[in-house]
């Protein structure tokens, strides 16, 4: 019937979202997106740590590797190096057959959208932010490891998370502040108590001097 077609029409529209997780070697997560739709969420939702990892000039999976707070492209380790390459060119359809393949990475951050860009296409803001990394072949034990701990969640939400990272940086934004506050009260009001014990010190020398040239005269009457 018209209704049926109607309701067929919509469901065939409908995405479901799926994201995959990996676990690498020294415990960072890994995730990429099923396919170019979850690829602009996970662009448009990176955290802050987030890097991002895709085979040069070939079609791949965009990987994802998260770092702790604080850590940036230049404290990946040669463990997580290698896993998130082998992750990339594993997910790589032409790839994963080929040798000698170049993987680039740079923080999520650096990655760029524009209007006229195909879905899951990216670009960059600084090429200077991208590096590169050669992998000679695939290494079936990395890849194996890695699809051991592969979890799949159907149902993310990617902007609360985000949300939620940002909370974090928020709240240790004010606390810093407060903090900062503080020591400037502190500061200020020992800059206040060193000037009035100066102060004070002046005008305990005056007196004293006064006393002193009181005294002399005193002296001087004595011997006359």
């Amino acid at each position: 019937s018209c209704k049926q077609q109607i309701v067929f029409c919509c469901l065939s529209r409908l995405r479901f979202e799926m994201v995959l997780y990996f676990t690498a070697k020294d415990g960072t997560m890994l995730y990429m997106g099923r396919d170019k739709y979850e690829n602009e969420d996970l662009i448009k939702y990176a955290w802050p740590e987030d890097i991002w990892w895709h085979v040069d000039k070939l079609s791949s999976a965009h990987v994802y590797c998260r770092l702790a707070r604080g850590q940036t492209i230049d404290d990946v380790s040669e463990d997580l190096l290698t896993d998130c390459a082998q992750l990339v060119k594993a997910n790589s359809i032409q790839g994963n057959k080929e040798k000698d393949i170049g993987i680039v990475y740079t923080m999520a951050s650096n990655l760029k959208k524009s209007g006229d860009m195909d879905v899951g296409q990216v670009g960059f803001k600084s090429h200077k932010a991208v590096k590169r990394v050669h992998v000679e072949k695939r290494i079936n034990e990395i890849v194996n490891r890695l699809e051991k701990t592969k979890r799949v969640d159907d149902s993310p939400n990617f902007a609360r998370e985000l949300e939620e990272r940002l909370a974090i940086d928020k709240r240790e934004a004010k606390e810093k502040l407060r903090q900062h506050k503080t020591e400037q009260k502190v500061a200020l009001k020992q800059k206040e108590e060193d000037r009035k014990i100066r102060s004070y010190e002046g005008v305990m020398n005056s007196d004293r001097m006064m006393s002193n040239k009181g005294r002399g005269q005193e002296l001087e009457d004595d011997f006359m």
